[in-house]
């Protein structure tokens, strides 16, 4: 009971076991479609004693039968030796201490055991105390117990790549305001989704950022000055600008990935993974050769093929040990080598829809205030006309651009960044935690079982 109240233990569950007393009554109560009672729809809670399951059915207390029988089930996966039980588990390290002094005064101990093999340990993703990126995270997979946590990394390119398409300090401010708005739980049919505002903070203050080096105030309005480019007037500095930004976020996600591999299966498998070490010596290569040519540095770019050539060697080798062997293994090995490259480039390529995006949102809003400023010239009811046209060409341009930038965001980062980091998957871990009854609750004051 101590544990399930802590409810920072994951325990190992008996596999194929029958229901038990609790568990059988919960069935028959639940099958007769019971309703009766606030505690029907309650979630699973622990009496503080044993109590009379008969008189929990006849009462129909759903709750407290839940909770016996989550009990019942964890107790059938314990080893017993006499009058000895253990349970095995996982806990987190930070919390070992404090778990092992509630279980030394119920008379029990905690006892680390070693490593087992063959085993991964559940993966815990601790969120921030102010933003959390997790659910980025959590949302493609949970990453493997050896990986690093990508969260906050994968949380600030998604709002970065955000901001860039939907730059506009107008509508990044108002997207800042309608997540105050969410925090403080208004509309209330939106609460569900205020765990998301770090997302929508986020994205609002790169949208800003973004917009102040635009230029853009709901729109090409001349309120601010042009701070480093204005996207209609040179979209190919900003499609250039866009495929460096994107070659930088592959550099580090190639990088992230080596790591993981390494700490997955060591230097061995690292170091020739397509997504580890090989792979980064690759990537850079290219990028080096890439900025020599553009630079008419000749020694840059030799260097940097001869670090691709390298590192597409070691990815070969890796995929062929990977292979039967013989000319089958061969030709394996050269299509997937053929699928690396290629791939490299497109996904490369594919971020320079970060600047096709945002040349959409500055000529949609450029749109919207040229026909403002046409019609306000035409009398009053031109004024009427422009502010209702600048209101709905607004809020039409803000929520569909809105969306797909969130959409194209989350596609990059998932297909290119997130690609690179996961080779192998986790599970989460999911510790058990069931609470105990209110005292004030008359239902948890039932008679424990006697003796007999």
């Amino acid at each position: 009971m101590r544990i399930a109240e802590e409810g920072c233990v994951e325990l190992d569950r008996a596999e194929e076991a029958a229901p038990g007393a609790a568990a059988a009554r919960l069935q028959r109560v639940r099958g007769r479609g019971a309703t009766t009672g606030p505690e029907s729809a309650a979630t699973a809670v622990l009496s503080s004693t044993a109590p009379d399951l008969d008189l929990l059915e006849r009462r129909e207390n759903v709750a407290l039968l839940a909770g016996e029988a989550q009990l019942e089930e964890r107790a059938e996966g314990a080893v017993r030796q006499g009058e000895v039980a253990a349970l095995a588990g996982w806990c987190p390290a930070a919390e070992v201490s404090r778990v092992a002094g509630r279980l030394a005064a119920a008379g029990g101990a905690l006892l680390p055991l070693p490593y087992p093999h063959g085993t991964d340990p559940p993966t815990l993703l601790r969120p921030g105390r102010a933003t959390s990126f997790t659910p980025l995270v959590t949302t493609y997979g949970t990453p493997a117990y050896a990986d690093v946590d990508p969260s906050w990394p994968a949380g600030l390119a998604y709002v970065a790549m955000f901001g860039i398409m939907f730059g506009d300090v107008g509508h990044g401010a108002l997207l800042v305001l309608g997540t105050i708005a969410l925090r403080l739980g208004w509309p209330r049919r939106l609460a569900g989704l205020g765990r998301l505002w770090p997302f929508l903070a986020g994205a609002g203050v790169a949208s800003m950022a973004a917009g102040a080096a635009y230029g853009e105030f709901f729109g090409p309005t001349g309120l601010l000055p042009v701070l480093w480019l204005s996207p209609l007037e040179s979209p190919a500095r900003l499609l250039a600008a866009a495929v460096v930004f994107g070659a930088g976020l592959l550099a580090l996600a190639h990088a992230a990935g080596a790591v993981n591999r390494v700490r997955e299966g060591g230097w061995g498998s690292g170091l020739y993974a397509a997504s580890g070490c090989a792979g980064l010596l690759f990537y850079l290569g290219l990028a080096l050769a890439a900025t020599g040519l553009v630079l008419h540095r000749q020694a840059a770019a030799v260097a940097g093929a001869a670090l691709a050539v390298t590192g597409l060697a070691l990815v070969g080798f890796g995929l062929f040990r990977a292979t039967a062997g013989g000319g089958a293994g061969l030709a394996e090995t050269v299509v997937r080598l053929f699928d690396v490259v290629v791939r490299t480039g497109t996904n490369t390529l594919s971020f320079a829809r970060l600047a096709a995006f945002g040349l959409t949102h500055a000529a949609l809003a450029d749109l919207v205030w040229r026909g403002t400023t046409g019609l306000a010239g035409r009398g009053a009811a031109g004024v009427a006309g422009a502010a209702l046209l600048f209101v709905v060409g607004t809020a039409v341009s803000f929520g569909l651009e809105a969306l797909v930038a969130g959409v194209q965001a989350l596609r990059l980062e998932f297909y290119e960044l997130f690609s690179r980091l996961f080779e192998t998957e986790g599970r989460p871990f999911r510790p058990w935690h069931v609470p105990p009854a209110e005292p004030a609750d008359p239902a948890a004051k039932v008679i424990p079982c006697s003796p007999g």
